[in-house]
């Protein structure tokens, strides 16, 4: 199925690795143009020298609201338009509530929740005026419900739902849809500690239904979609993907 995305411009955040990695390779696979955001100079360095005429290689600390509203002007100065958001880039710190200080509550709501809302404000003018435009929350199943141990991850994850849900009742009559995907647990390096233990592993898997992590490339045909054109009647919704894990609780 042609997904209408060829030429289309979009910013992806939390772009080194994982999930915005992948759906970074998902896009300019599509034939979008994307300006990708991490922190780590060299992972994007090999993102964009893989796709040299399509991806645009940005540093960036999503806690610094400035440096993440200079993104849309990248995207603009490189490629002259600017047609999707994707808020990805995110922190889970793990703790005890009471012992977690309140610097950490902060700097997970900074990267999580507010980078969020500084990028989708700094794109918004723009989205309005063309009536025109696509933001992607990537959230997690921890913000549906909370998890031991993730309180400020979970808290923030949860706002940045309630957030998509909000922006995207105020937008829809500019054309423009807010989504959400809430991954479960994927193979990526956030796992790594699951991953390379065997008992643990499998305590984890069973807690999953179908049996197994999820694969990046999933989290990327799902973030085609609501790219594309063919997503424009959705709007304020959470995709789930996580193996049936959530509906099972």
């Amino acid at each position: 199925m042609d997904m209408q995305i060829s030429g289309r411009v979009a910013i992806v955040t939390g772009a080194s690795k994982g999930l915005g990695e992948a759906i970074v390779r998902a896009y300019a696979q599509e034939g979008m143009r994307v300006v990708a955001a991490a922190r780590s100079a060299q992972a994007l360095t090999a993102l964009a020298e893989e796709f040299p005429t399509s991806v645009e290689a940005v540093v960036c600390d999503v806690a610094d609201p400035q440096q993440v509203t200079d993104l849309v002007a990248r995207a603009l100065s490189k490629f002259g338009a600017l047609d999707v958001i994707v808020n990805n880039a995110g922190i889970a710190p793990a703790g005890a509530f009471i012992d977690m200080p309140a610097s950490t509550w902060s700097d997970v709501f900074a990267v999580n929740l507010f980078a969020p809302v500084a990028l989708a404000k700094a794109a918004g003018p723009i989205f309005l005026e063309q009536r025109r435009g696509k933001v992607i929350n990537v959230a997690s199943t921890s913000g549906l419900r909370g998890k031991p141990v993730l309180a400020a991850y979970s808290s923030s994850k949860g706002g940045l739902l309630r957030f998509t849900e909000a922006l995207a009742g105020e937008w829809a009559q500019f054309n423009v849809q807010v989504n959400a995907i809430a991954p479960g647990a994927f193979a990526t390096d956030a796992q790594q500690a699951v991953l390379e233990n065997p008992d643990v592993l499998a305590r984890r898997l069973r807690k999953i239904p179908t049996g197994r992590m999820g694969d990046v490339e999933e989290i990327g045909a799902l973030a085609c979609y609501l790219a594309s054109p063919l997503s424009d009647f959705v709007t304020g919704a959470t995709y789930v993907i996580d193996g049936g894990e959530s509906a099972k609780l």
